[in-house]
């Protein structure tokens, strides 16, 4: 049999282990900080006072313990990979016990200050975390707390150790803690660490997308390679980003590579971040690290546009900010060419005015706006004439728009309104409903007739506009709080009183109607369509088609849907195929007649679909005598082998997939 020569691994007592002079461990910067929470301490100790009863033969076994020596410094601390959770909450619990106990029993004390500290240093723990808070953990274990420290993890588990260990249990608290065992493993210079790892935290509490990401950066490296790249790189990126680091990454990555990260399933953004970055070292790092240092500026920015120093640009980032983040692959990429010159100020805003009307107005008309953002990015990163008619394609067109208008709900009221009516900051107004949208029964539009006279067809016109573009305007919050649920005369002199010149128009009006409302519609949408222009290119306005290349698998089909696509365009043909089996088939056949070389190309480099034989038993489909496509894969291979060969035959941006009613559900 032969023996690893890259992991070494024995079975140890873990307090024999944490005791020895020769065990002084630091936590890596990529490791993320303490999580444990007071659940995870109650059963931990309920297991150590279990173990603790039982006879001299039972013992408790809390895992692996994951280290590796700086390759650098032979001489210098264990590297922790993984056991962080584990070790620091048994020190805490340790640390708790030895403070219960320093008093009254000197023998005890000095066996637990054993595991506690160095045997070189006593005002040092053993266990030396990150440093980003190694002092609050130091503090708590020497029992050296600060008046103006801030409170921590640390400080809740210690506390509760300390009120479920009283001095007269611990010996046999410390009896059930000799009874721990774990297996140690220490790797070789040569070991995968980063592969160890993530099988290692397989179970258990896991790793969060961009967490799996810093480690996979600093796995390799030395201790002090990892302390560099954190210090000049990773802390900035956080800094920048906070709690939307996880969304930055997938954003940097959407825009990266022009294709759609999914968060779904088993870390889709650290997958799709190794599949980009698939050799991480010093040679090549930091130049590569100050680029997603150099976004992350951008990111905060897009974040918070009040750190934007021009006043347009500013004023664009917040009106981007009414979709959502969503939009940022695109806005990052956009920006950054600004930043370095590439293109203009007026390009970066013309940019960001695309993308608000192509948004705007699907919303309008009710077309979704997913998966779009990255296929944006795609055509941008062919040219500007690119992304001109990439945005021409997806933006509804103005006869859409009219129509729209005159009965739908208006979507992002305020950001609509705010811009119309030449509101620059509509923070302290309300959207007015000049018709309510649940009219009381003294109601009145012309204070004649009461909301109870109207005849039910005359109400439900009323609600089913009361929503629409030309019944709202914006109205300041002490105003609107006056008039609200008010009949139309009664509003008349608020309006009067705004600052807002729509308002004054309104003012001026005897009555309030269905009439009147379709005449403002009309009016405001010439505005709309001013506003959030359509780019003047002749192009199809898809009404939701998908480009092959943003296409996904959806999850499993109820029973009896078998539609999953209503059509696919196909370089101008429209196939008639209800699911990616038919799809794959169709494209696989069309690649075998019309452009074979690349077919051949991708079959060569992917080892099939396409084979000389049926060399095993399933659905074969014949090409020719001596050829035959495979057809029982299944569905998530079948759309990537489409999307696969349709880019290298050079014809994804021809093909696009219309999903059916029950396809755009799942």
């Amino acid at each position: 049999m032969s023996t690893a020569t890259n992991v070494e691994a024995t079975a140890v007592s873990t307090i024999e282990w944490l005791s020895s002079p020769a065990t002084t461990i630091v936590v890596p910067v990529y490791q993320r900080q303490y999580r444990w929470d007071i659940g995870g301490c109650e059963k931990l100790l309920s297991d150590i006072r279990a173990v603790a009863d039982e006879d001299d033969a039972h013992r408790h076994f809390i895992g692996s313990i994951l280290s590796a020596e700086d390759h650098a410094h032979p001489d210098a601390d264990l590297i922790l990979i993984d056991g962080q959770q584990r070790i620091t909450t048994l020190m805490l619990l340790i640390a708790a016990l030895h403070h219960a106990v320093r008093e009254i029993d000197q023998e005890l004390a000095d066996e637990l200050a054993r595991v506690l500290v160095r045997p070189d240093d006593a005002h040092r723990t053993k266990l030396r975390p990150h440093e980003a808070w190694a002092g609050l953990f130091e503090s708590v274990v020497l029992d050296r707390r600060g008046a103006d420290q801030p409170e921590s993890r640390f400080d809740d588990n210690y506390a509760f150790f300390r009120s479920q260990v009283h001095a007269d249990e611990a010996p046999r608290i410390w009896r059930g803690l000799q009874k721990l065992e774990h297996v140690s493993i220490t790797l070789g210079e040569a070991a995968n660490a980063q592969q160890i790892f993530e099988s290692l935290n397989s179970t258990g509490e896991p790793l969060r997308d961009h967490e799996l990401i810093h480690n996979y950066i600093l796995m390799g490296l030395s201790h002090a390679q990892q302390q560099q790249v954190e210090e000049d790189f990773w802390l900035p990126i956080e800094r920048n980003t906070g709690e939307a680091i996880g969304a930055f990454w997938r954003h940097f990555l959407i825009m990266t590579t022009g294709r759609e990260v999914s968060v779904d399933g088993e870390h889709g953004v650290y997958s799709a971040f190794r599949h980009e970055f698939p050799h991480m070292g010093m040679e090549d790092l930091p130049a590569q690290a100050s680029v997603w240092r150099e976004f992350s500026d951008i990111y905060r920015m897009l974040l918070n546009p009040s750190q934007e120093r021009d006043p347009e640009i500013r004023r664009q980032l917040v009106y981007i900010n009414t979709f959502g983040r969503s939009t940022y692959p695109l806005v990052l990429s956009a920006y950054r060419d600004h930043q370095l010159g590439v293109i203009s100020k007026d390009e970066l805003v013309q940019t960001l005015e695309r993308m608000q009307s192509m948004l705007l107005r699907r919303a309008v008309v009710g077309i979704p706006n997913d998966r779009l953002i990255a296929r944006l990015c795609r055509a941008r990163a062919q040219g500007p004439e690119e992304l001109l008619r990439a945005f021409a394609r997806i933006t509804p067109s103005d006869e859409r728009i009219r129509v729209a208008l005159k009965f739908t709900d208006l979507p992002h009221a305020l950001y609509v309104l705010g811009r119309i009516e030449g509101v620059a900051d509509p923070g302290g107004f309300d959207v007015e409903h000049i018709v309510p949208t649940a009219p009381h029964d003294s109601w009145s539009g012309d204070g004649v007739r009461a909301w109870s006279e109207y005849s039910e067809d005359e109400q439900n016109s009323h609600r089913a506009l009361a929503g629409t573009l030309g019944n709202l305007t914006l109205l300041e919050e002490p105003l609107a709080e006056r008039v609200y649920g008010a009949s139309f005369p009664d509003k008349r002199d608020a309006y009067r009183r705004s600052r807002v010149d729509e308002n004054t128009a309104l003012a001026g009006l005897d009555a309030w109607g269905t009439a009147a409302i379709a005449e403002r519609t009309a009016a405001l949408t010439d505005a709309f369509v001013q506003v959030w222009r359509r780019p003047a290119v002749v192009d199809i306005d898809d009404d939701g088609l998908t480009p092959i290349l943003d296409a996904v698998r959806r999850r499993g089909w109820p029973t009896g849907w078998e539609r999953e696509f209503d059509y696919v365009e196909y370089r101008g043909e429209r196939w008639e195929v209800p699911d990616v089996k038919y799809l794959f088939n169709r494209v696989f056949r069309r690649g075998w007649t019309d452009t074979r070389d690349a077919l051949d190309a991708f079959n060569d480099r992917n080892g099939g679909p396409i084979y000389d034989e049926k060399a095993w038993n399933g659905t074969w489909d014949e090409l020719d005598e001596g050829h035959f496509l495979y057809m029982g894969w299944d569905a998530k291979y079948m759309m990537s082998a489409v999307q696969g060969l349709l880019e290298e035959s050079g014809l994804a941006a021809e093909v696009f997939v219309k999903y059916s009613y029950i396809g755009n559900v799942m």
